[in-house]
């Protein structure tokens, strides 16, 4: 039986999805263009993806990205990656997302001509930022 569960999300930018893992300090591997890479469950058992982050010694998370439609999978058993590395499927998910969105909003205020003039965590998480323009 396998243990592998599927989460779905959107991510355009492979680059910045690295970028992400990177700056949390997760340790992964992304295959060569055209290949996939194994990741690895509950009593050996494999699933396939782009990029496979290093959760534990034994567990790993898989990335798949749809190039046509930007739908992002994080493959993984959960359950094992929960008791070895100490974070859920939702506490990742959410963690990945929020710097990706963060990242994203940094780059679209500098393509739109804005300065990123503060930024800020609340108590609960979100980041705030303050952004503006000089008028023409």
């Amino acid at each position: 039986m396998s243990h592998f569960t599927t989460v779905q999300t959107k991510i355009t930018s492979l680059t910045r999805l690295e970028q992400v893992l990177t700056e949390l300090k997760f340790n992964f591997s992304k295959a060569e263009a055209g290949q996939l890479l194994n990741v690895n469950g509950y009593l050996g058992q494999k699933a396939q993806a782009q990029i496979v982050i290093h959760a534990s010694r034994t567990y790993d998370i898989g990335v798949n990205v749809d190039a046509q439609t930007g739908a992002a999978t994080f493959v993984a058993d959960w359950e094992f990656v929960e008791t070895t590395a100490g974070y859920t499927q939702a506490e990742f998910t959410k963690k990945i997302m929020q710097r990706y969105a963060y990242h994203t909003v940094k780059e679209e205020v500098t393509k739109r001509g804005y300065t990123l003039e503060e930024e800020k965590v609340d108590g609960e998480g979100h980041i705030h930022v303050k952004v503006s323009s000089w008028g023409d």
